[in-house]
């Protein structure tokens, strides 16, 4: 089909990845970098071409009963939306997501988008390399989660009344996301036949035995013998160590423990022996300071004597706050007076 000439000359020579037909005379190109929508003339309008450009931040979708309309958002740079057929939306939308993940970087140029996906709150784009999940009313934006198929170590599937979840293990850890019953199939088939491909086996089967090979393959992490993790000191002698050293050395530890031993003992013993003679001087000291001395040296009191005493000085001190507290009234008294003028 050839293309009209105002549209050939926007395209500038760039690669067409896709073109589809809107209705009538319009046509829709999908190219690397930008889409390019063709109006033909009509009674109300003239002959007209669209470019939306592929670096996009997010796409969004509305369909209606009639006419479907894809937003591509740009940030700062703001915004253009595409109207088409409602019945030509999902045509139309897989080329145009394949060509947005490419231009920005977002999947390699190399990949192939085999399906997209989309359910209420859940786009799935499933290319050649790795999966493309996003959660929410968008079909996608740069939060966009990705899981390549080098880390996938298994994948299953639980069937539920209303849907079905799909369960990615990578390296471990397992991701799941639902898809509704009458979609399943088409994504569980699309999913596998892409993985096991990837990973060049015939099922799912086959995949987990590779996987189950190559972990009983990998080689287990052998201890460092050159190094040991506990440290005995220098007080131990290695197995390998000639018997006469260590006899050498153990009857030079010896002695040197015998030596240590009787120099404490000996050290014990003098001190011992200055201390009791400092006591004995102390004594004999204090006894000579008191002899002929007015006063007595301290000496053990009787309890009843000390019981005396302590009741002698409460009954001081009771006596002393109760002349506190009246003079503390007196007191009173007067700084009242004063206030009144007396």
């Amino acid at each position: 089909m050839s293309l009209p000439e105002l549209l050939t000359g926007r395209l500038e020579g760039e690669e067409i990845i896709e073109q589809i037909p809107l209705g009538g005379d319009d046509v829709l190109v999908v190219t690397p970098t930008q889409t390019v929508v063709y109006r033909a003339e009509g009674l109300l309008s003239d002959e007209s071409v669209e470019t939306y450009s592929h670096q996009a931040e997010k796409i969004s979708v509305s369909v209606g009963r009639r006419k479907a309309k894809i937003t591509l958002k740009y940030g700062l740079d703001g915004e253009d939306t595409l109207a088409l057929p409602a019945k030509k939306v999902d045509t139309v939308l897989e080329p145009l997501v394949a060509g947005v993940l490419k231009h920005t970087g977002a999947i390699e140029p190399d990949e192939t988008v085999f399906r997209l996906f989309r359910f209420s709150d859940l786009s799935l784009v499933i290319t050649s390399s790795r999966l493309v999940k996003h959660i929410g009313t968008a079909v996608w934006d740069l939060d966009a989660e990705q899981y390549h198929y080098d880390d996938v170590t298994d994948l299953t599937f639980e069937d539920g009344s209303v849907a079905t979840s799909i369960v990615l293990t990578l390296n471990g850890r397992q991701e799941r996301f639902k898809t509704p019953n009458e979609d399943a199939r088409a994504v569980s088939e699309t999913l596998s036949e892409v993985i096991c491909a990837h990973h060049d086996v015939e099922s799912l089967e086959e995949f987990r035995l590779t996987i189950e090979e190559q972990a009983e393959d990998e080689p287990e992490e052998m201890p460092d013998d050159s190094k040991s993790s506990l440290d005995f000191g220098d007080g131990l002698t290695p197995l390998g160590a000639d018997r006469n050293d260590s006899q050498t050395q153990s009857e030079s530890e010896g002695a040197r423990e015998t030596t240590a031993r009787e120099s404490t003992a000996s050290h014990s013993q003098s001190a011992e022996l200055s201390l009791e003679n400092s006591l004995s001087e102390a004594e004999q000291t204090e006894a000579d300071a008191f002899e002929g001395s007015p006063f007595e040296s301290a000496g053990p009191v009787a309890d009843d004597e000390l019981t005396a005493q302590v009741k002698q000085l409460t009954e001081t001190i009771e006596k002393q706050a109760e002349q506190i507290e009246r003079q503390g009234d007196l007191l009173q008294t007067l700084i009242e007076e004063l206030r009144r003028g007396r």
